[in-house]
């Protein structure tokens, strides 16, 4: 067996040296139960510090979120004010020919929503799909108000004879179920015919995909254009003289310190055909006082002003990036025979990339979502598809479309997001 000695010199044993037992903390509990609480208590403090975060962000964010993706399919102003028609939709296959019973479904709920002051509601949510078709509604519920009897379908064609309009019956079926993806399929300038079949609009009456397509274009174009005038900007920032670099900047940060508004209409005042920027044109000759350049309430008018706005948002990721870049390996570079260009290509700017990317993803995402600029200087051809979405909530108040719009929309961005991860890397972004 083995011995020791203790500091008295008397023998002890290796038994006797070593525990009996698990081991334990000083008052006596096991140390591996001590220590899982102990990290569990963490855990818990770690919780209860995020937990206003996360409160924060389920309650602005992701509770909206839900909202707006529910709103997209629900389709309850129909099916819920006019239940005998809807029941008997339910009923009878597509295609069916409506019968006795479908025409006294339908005068007897015309009836009920007149009575319940809810008639305007069927007609608005029948004009969604066929413009025109509300007046319908209301008119018939201010005649069935009183009372109608039978026969049904006589009486309500002496009222109006658009009420056998088979288009105007496919449309009833399909806003009688209490969910539906006509919102969706009209966003992507889809819709139904007769026989439920999903079929493509015409060509003149595409004006969704038109839009979205238009939103991405100039999307990607702004970037780009925040990217070429920025970089420099940025390599300016990062390699001046520290009071230089202060200086300049402050003159980057200048537009934070402004209104937004503000900054839309002054350049409503520089680019109109009467404006600053004409007014030197002409003074400088590049053009006579009658070509005066279209520069507002068009596509140049949007690139410009949201260009300016979202131009920070390119510099200030570039610029984290850069002041970090030890300026040594360009100059190895050059010292070893390559050229100033070949320096820059091959050692400067990929060590830009994840502060490119981050200015890139910011500008990009903000541009897709921009309202008030092409509101004010964009006109018919520089509208995105956020004022398309805010004149659903605000004018016609089809909010389920706007809902789907913005659904689509922020799939899109997620898609894009996607894309970026599984191209670039995620974890090569760098915000400073």
């Amino acid at each position: 067996m083995a011995h020791s000695l203790d500091p008295q010199g008397a023998a002890v044993t290796a038994s006797e040296i070593a525990p009996e037992g698990p081991l334990r903390t000083a008052d006596g509990q096991p140390l591996a139960r001590a220590l899982a609480r102990s990290q569990a208590r963490a855990r818990r403090q770690a919780f209860l510090l995020v937990l206003p975060l996360l409160l924060f962000v389920l309650i602005t964010f992701v509770v909206p979120i839900g909202q707006m993706l529910q709103r997209s399919v629900k389709n309850d102003g129909f099916s819920a004010n006019m239940p005998q028609i809807s029941a008997w939709f339910a009923e009878n296959p597509p295609g069916t020919e409506p019968d006795a019973a479908a025409w006294q479904a339908l005068a007897l709920d015309l009836q009920a929503a007149a009575e319940a002051r809810s008639i305007g509601v069927v007609g608005t949510r029948i004009n969604y799909d066929m413009p025109g078709t509300r007046s319908l509604f209301t008119s018939a519920g201010r005649q069935v108000r009183r009372g109608i009897e039978p026969p049904y379908r006589e009486k309500l064609l002496e009222m109006d004879e658009d009420w056998a309009d088979p288009q105007l019956w496919s449309v009833m079926r399909q806003a009688s179920t209490p969910y539906t993806a006509n919102f969706y399929l009209a966003a992507m300038d889809m819709t139904r015919d007769e026989a439920g079949n999903i079929v493509r609009v015409e060509e003149q009456q595409r004006v969704y995909l038109m839009l979205f397509m238009r939103t991405l274009w100039l999307s990607l174009l702004i970037t780009f254009t925040t990217f070429v005038l920025g970089f420099p900007v940025a390599h300016l920032l990062a390699t001046l003289p520290m009071r230089k670099s202060n200086l300049l900047m402050i003159l980057v940060l200048l537009p934070f310190w402004t209104s937004l508004l503000v900054r839309t209409t002054a350049w409503m005042v520089l680019l109109q055909q009467q404006g600053v920027i004409n007014d030197v044109f002409v003074w400088l000759g590049i053009i006579n006082d009658s070509q005066r350049l279209q520069m507002i309430y068009n596509q140049t008018g949007t690139i410009i002003a949201m260009t300016h706005i979202l131009l920070p948002f390119m510099i200030l990721p570039l610029y984290s990036v850069m002041r970090t870049i030890n300026p040594s390996y360009v100059r190895a570079a050059r010292s070893l025979g390559a050229t100033s260009w070949t320096a820059f290509r091959r050692i400067y700017f990929p060590q830009t990339l994840p502060g490119l990317g981050a200015g890139a993803l910011l500008v990009f995402i903000l541009a897709v979502g921009y309202y008030i600029t092409p509101a004010l200087v964009g006109g018919s051809s520089g509208q995105l598809i956020s004022n398309l979405i805010a004149m659903h909530m605000t004018r016609t108040l089809n909010w389920s479309m706007a809902a789907a719009l913005a659904a689509m929309l922020l799939g899109g961005v997620l898609i894009l997001y996607w894309l970026y991860d599984r191209l670039v890397g995620i974890d090569n972004l760098k915000l400073g």
